[in-house]
């Protein structure tokens, strides 16, 4: 066998190859998120009215009456898992964020009109309720699956699909003419939807990246339920008050949700 060369002294050894770098994994952007609902509803409807509440409404809808979701700004941040498959540019991610607040109000009829203004001719002194309806604490899971359109470099647009759902917790009524006797029981049911998606990353330092991104989460609608509603008659000498019975209302939400934020792969 041959003996193997040695180095000359003093010879500088050959450079070793640099390793390739690990492929990433997950990512995070840290940032803010704004909720815009593109809101329309059907018309409040009456149910379970009996006694005297009867006298001055019925079971149905109220025409003209509706109601919407007002906007929500909240802290953010996108959770990205990215799958060792399809060349690494499909992803799964989803946002995280402490619940928040949402408001709902009145709109039309419903704001603007008595829901009771007269029992037999006589006027019952209800008023229009106004613009503020109620609250309730917003948790809303999302899920999406994303295709980022490029191999890698400094701008990385992408295009995503999935799943939300709109979880309210704690609602209630705020409206001071549906509280002034007692505070009716509220509910609100889970809203499912399907999200679109669009957005890029672009990187400003190494691997630190900034994210500006639109999701629109479509076919979510909330259907909320008062019940026990009771209101003061000042205008009835006979009853102080009137029980008007069960009050239900279908809202589509369909949100656009503005994100933005800065994170890094790893």
């Amino acid at each position: 066998p041959a003996a193997r060369a040695e180095p000359e002294p003093g010879a500088a050894s050959a450079p070793s190859a640099r390793a390739p770098a690990a492929p990433r994994r997950f990512y995070i952007r840290v940032g803010g998120a704004r909720v815009q609902p593109a809101s329309s509803s059907r018309e409040l409807e009456l149910a379970d009215v009996t006694g005297p509440a009867s006298l001055a409404v019925h079971d149905g809808p109220i025409p003209g009456s509706g109601a919407a979701f007002d906007a929500a700004t909240v802290p953010a941040l996108i959770v990205g898992y990215v799958l060792p498959t399809a060349g690494r540019r499909w992803s799964l991610e989803t946002v995280l964020g402490l619940p928040f607040t949402v408001r709902f109000r009145a709109t039309g009829t419903l704001a603007t009109m008595s829901i009771a203004p007269t029992a037999l001719g006589i006027p019952t002194g209800v008023g229009p309720l106004g613009p503020e309806l109620g609250e309730a604490t917003a948790a809303p899971p999302m899920l999406t699956a994303v295709y980022q359109l490029t191999d890698g470099g400094v701008v990385r647009p992408y295009v995503g699909a999935g799943a939300a759902v709109l979880i309210a917790l704690d609602a209630k009524v705020t409206n001071p003419i549906l509280t002034a006797v007692r505070r009716p029981e509220m509910s609100i049911a889970p809203a499912p939807g399907v999200v679109g998606q669009v957005g890029v990353d672009l990187r400003v330092w190494r691997g630190v990246y900034a994210r500006l991104d639109v999701k629109f989460i479509a076919g979510m609608l909330a259907r909320a339920e008062v019940k026990h509603v009771e209101v003061q008659t000042p205008g009835l000498p006979l009853f102080d008050t009137v029980e008007v019975g069960t009050a239900k209302m279908s809202v589509w939400l369909n949100p656009f949700v503005f994100q933005a934020g800065v994170g890094t792969d790893f």
